[in-house]
């Protein structure tokens, strides 16, 4: 049965059934929920919105540390947007060797709709190479992609492979050119297909505890006191980001 995108706004690929499983509950983050990312929130509505009217646009990577918001950005974008046509398709790493039959599927699908495949936390490992897949899609090969498909992922790394120092070692400078090791060029390459790259880092304190205080918006609490508890938390956990706020909300709630 094809999904009817009228109705559904995004689906997760399930590969052992091999076919598109309609997500029923949407988290419902919004883009004024996600704080101190302001120009990473910029840039990828605004290529988004050229996507969506058909104007150029670029497939996206966002990297950096980890719980800065990077997955809940493209959560929200479809929030915003799916009322504009928008909508996304969510396939893990493992199964993108189903990535060609899904692009097949989405090439019978009306323009009215704009299609985003994401791939969450994706990165590869050495010797690798499930990654090929993704050139279809980022540049095509006798047959082009589907205009009205896109590719935003999220990583941990800039360049979504490995990379070693002995690599490094071995470029050089060739007549006042950067020239790159063999190894070290094919990772370069991928992460070069992406057009819009956005990085991530870890929230500052007057950050976090600005997430906690949207969190915290609704429940009335002393500021300080709603800090100070925050903070143990966050030291806690050794990490104040985002996502951390969000657990400490998810915790805390039940008390104030």
């Amino acid at each position: 049965m094809r999904i009817d995108w009228h109705q559904v706004y995004a689906a997760i690929w399930r590969s052992r059934s091999q076919k598109l499983k309609p997500v029923v509950r949407l988290d419902t983050v919004r883009m004024d929920e996600l704080q101190g990312i302001d120009r990473q929130k910029q840039a990828i509505i605004e290529n988004t919105q050229h996507f969506l009217e058909g104007k150029t646009s670029n497939h996206a990577l966002l990297w950096g540390a980890r719980g800065t918001g990077k997955s809940s950005l493209i959560k929200a974008l479809l929030n915003e947007m799916a009322p504009q046509g928008l909508r996304i398709i969510q396939i893990d790493k493992d199964d993108l060797s189903f990535l060609p039959e899904i692009l097949d599927e989405l090439e019978e699908e009306s323009e009215q709709f704009r299609f985003i495949i994401f791939c969450d936390d994706l990165s590869f490992e050495a010797g690798e190479s499930s990654y090929k897949p993704l050139k279809t899609l980022l540049e095509g090969g006798l047959e082009l992609p589907p205009e009205h498909v896109r590719l935003y992922a999220t990583s941990n790394r800039r360049h979504l492979l490995p990379e070693k120092q002995s690599e490094n070692q071995l470029s050089g400078l060739v007549d006042g050119e950067v020239h790159y090791a063999d190894s070290l060029e094919d990772k370069l390459a991928l992460s070069d297909r992406f057009g819009l790259t956005l990085s991530f880092y870890p929230a500052n304190w007057e950050n976090y505890f600005a997430i906690v205080e949207k969190l915290f918006a609704d429940i009335s609490t002393d500021k300080s006191q709603l800090h100070e508890a925050a903070r143990l938390y966050a030291m806690g956990r050794g990490s104040h980001s985002g996502r951390t706020a969000k657990q400490f909300y998810q915790y805390y709630r039940a008390q104030f």
